[in-house]
């Protein structure tokens, strides 16, 4: 599994007294560790509980930046892989229901047990979301889940603002989403961020909604990372820099300080055992040629001495999947940009 939860099938049991316990497993499927200590679980045959997922997310839980585009999670139901999500501005009206909301704004499905918000999420105020598995077929499995909640709050005044792709916008470990705070960089930071990040972004697409996602808020500075997707997909380190050129004019002419990271090395063995996807050949060679032009910037962090290793390659030590970082690497990267701030600040 991997998630943080698991709904077994134990209805052959009957009642019966059974016991439970975890081990961890690395990306191989080689143990970490040794099992959990055992957990009593009592078998009720008479309980009936309705169908439906536990959801996981907790957005704006414990500090951490909030998220222009928020994730949802949640804990799967047993055999089922597909799940539609509804969002709302007010609680639904049919709690442990099977009908969608007449409060929805948007929906949508999705596999497993996450789902990346399309839609950049700006309006102040509460959001709620809810998810219920369904068929192959569209019928629904189960009911709705409770609704979870989270609010956005007003930004009249924004200090620090990060751009860029899904380094930015969080997540790890293979399957850790930006909704675990733990793996948001930001969350490290010594000065408070606004997260507006997207998981997928090439140098283009973040170029290209500059405008929408980052002018409403104005920040005083703002961190920009990205590239990393488009050198390991082939796209030449000229392209790169022509996007970074056009987000660092805008920035600057509308009094934002725009403050470029270098990029870090990938591992591309790592990231094909992950996700069966190839890098480019040539990654390397781009890479550099992208670094040089951030490090003839005014304002920048250098990231990339500091995630490189003998091979000039991402240590999978600090990313398992050759690509996002895991909780040593994102502490790491807030530790170098802490380290910079006063000076990119002057």
């Amino acid at each position: 599994m991997f998630t943080n939860g698991y709904n077994p099938d134990l209805r052959d049991l009957d009642d019966a007294v059974v016991y439970w316990r975890v081990l961890g497993l690395d990306i191989r499927g080689n143990p970490i560790g040794t099992f959990s200590d055992a957990r009593r679980l009592r078998i009720d045959a008479e309980k009936k509980e309705p169908l439906k997922p536990l959801i996981t997310s907790r957005l704006n839980a414990r500090g951490s930046a909030p998220l222009l585009y928020p994730v949802y999670t949640w804990i799967p139901l047993l055999e089922t892989t597909t799940y539609e999500l509804e969002l709302t501005r007010l609680p639904p009206e049919n709690p442990g229901g099977v009908e969608p909301s007449q409060y929805r704004i948007w929906s949508t499905q999705a596999e497993g047990f996450a789902c990346y918000d399309e839609q950049p999420r700006r309006e102040t105020g509460r959001y709620y979301y809810r998810v219920r598995g369904i068929t192959p077929e569209g019928a629904p499995v189960g009911v709705w889940s409770d609704a979870a909640v989270y609010e956005v709050f007003p930004t009249p005044s924004v200090y620090a603002a990060t751009l860029g792709d899904s380094i930015t916008h969080g997540g790890g470990a293979i399957s850790y989403s930006p909704a675990d705070w733990a793996y948001d960089y930001q969350t490290y930071l010594k000065f408070p961020t606004l997260n507006l990040g997207r998981s997928g972004d090439t140098s283009e697409t973040t170029a290209a909604r500059f405008d929408e996602d980052v002018l409403p808020f104005r920040p005083r500075y703002l961190l920009i990372m990205t590239g990393i997707n488009s050198i390991r997909a082939g796209v030449p380190a000229e392209s790169v820099i022509r996007d970074l050129r056009i987000i660092r004019y805008k920035c600057l002419l509308q009094g934002i300080r725009p403050i470029l990271l270098t990029l870090p090395p990938i591992n591309p063995a790592a990231i094909a055992r992950a996700f069966g996807q190839e890098t480019s050949p040539d990654w390397q060679q781009e890479l550099s040629k992208v670094n040089d032009f951030i490090r003839r910037q005014t304002y920048y962090v250098d990231l990339y001495p500091h995630f490189a290793d003998e091979r000039g390659e991402l240590p999978e030590r600090l990313a398992i999947d050759g690509l996002h970082y895991d909780i040593a690497g994102k502490q790491l990267m807030a530790a170098i940009i802490n380290a910079d701030w006063d000076r990119v600040t002057r």
